[in-house]
């Protein structure tokens, strides 16, 4: 069965969250839900996901899932909200506990922080079949951006979280702590390797000034036209370019609340003895 997919386009971080559902009055999965956050004031706002909520409602779905393609360092996930709301279990790639070690050192989280992957509902391996409804789905391991980037596969669409690009911005980088460029590039081909008709649904697009954001591409597209990957650009010449691009990249805009959040499975940080909630800033650390 083919699915239905309802995507949402974020402006602020050019984010695309998905809802993916088997029909009206059925069943559906949520992916990548954005939590408006302002880094000036601290503030959170919900207007994204509420966005989502409404058209969950307006077509009477029953959330099964809500899933995060990895711990994302661009935007902060609404996962938790949205679960409380809608219900639906939370769920991510089976390595995220690597990625949440890395972090509790660096953010020094609260001892009680654990570094299993519990905050989650579900953890996927590679491979691992799961159903939405009527809708029959795979989790993709795919790592390199980071270790526990996943990947889903709905029928003849793959939700490709931050591996490729459109095919005229390319890749994503790879060096945040756990990266691996060698990895992205397998992982990559691995998708590459579908028959060529697959749909591939973005989770960004940072369009060039002559086009409007756009977040769906085809196998056979980004083979032929990705301008870090196209078919013929072999491993070690993408490890040169990829390398060599991340170290001109600047850091994510929200990557340091982002990452204390979504580590969490979108839950805040327990308040101090003040009842106040508070995102860390490491002083000196991130970046060149």
């Amino acid at each position: 069965m083919r699915p239905n997919i309802e995507a949402f386009f974020d402006p602020a971080t050019w984010t695309v969250s998905y809802v993916v559902y088997d029909e009206p009055n059925g069943h559906c999965a949520i992916i990548d839900p954005v939590l408006d956050y302002d880094p000036k004031s601290g503030r959170t706002k919900t207007a994204s996901a509420d966005k989502l909520m409404a058209f969950i409602n307006e077509q009477r779905l029953t959330v099964s899932w809500i899933f995060e393609t990895h711990a994302h360092a661009d935007h902060l996930t609404a996962a938790h909200y949205l679960k409380e709301k809608l219900g639906g279990k939370t769920a991510i790639g089976d390595l995220i506990p690597a990625v949440q070690k890395v972090f509790k050192k660096l953010f020094n989280l609260e001892t009680g922080f654990a570094t299993d992957g519990s905050q989650f509902d579900h953890l996927f391996t590679d491979g691992e079949p799961f159903s939405v409804g009527k809708l029959s789905a795979k989790a993709i391991a795919a790592p390199g951006h980071t270790p526990a980037d996943m990947a889903y596969q709905f029928d003849d669409a793959i939700f490709v979280g931050d591996t490729l690009f459109m095919p005229d911005v390319g890749t994503a980088r790879a060096d945040f702590p756990g990266g691996d460029a060698r990895q992205l590039y397998r992982s990559i081909r691995k998708i590459l390797d579908f028959p060529a008709e697959t749909r591939l649904f973005m989770c960004h697009d940072y369009p060039p000034k002559d086009r409007p954001a756009q977040w769906q591409s085809t196998v056979a597209e980004e083979r032929l036209h990705n301008i870090h990957v196209h078919d013929g650009v072999t491993e070690d010449e993408f490890l040169a370019m990829r390398t060599a691009r991340d170290a001109t990249l600047e850091a994510p805009v929200l990557l340091l609340p982002s990452i204390q959040l979504n580590v969490r499975a979108g839950q805040m940080p327990p308040p101090e003895d003040n009842g106040i909630v508070y995102f860390k800033i490491p002083v000196n650390v991130i970046g060149r």
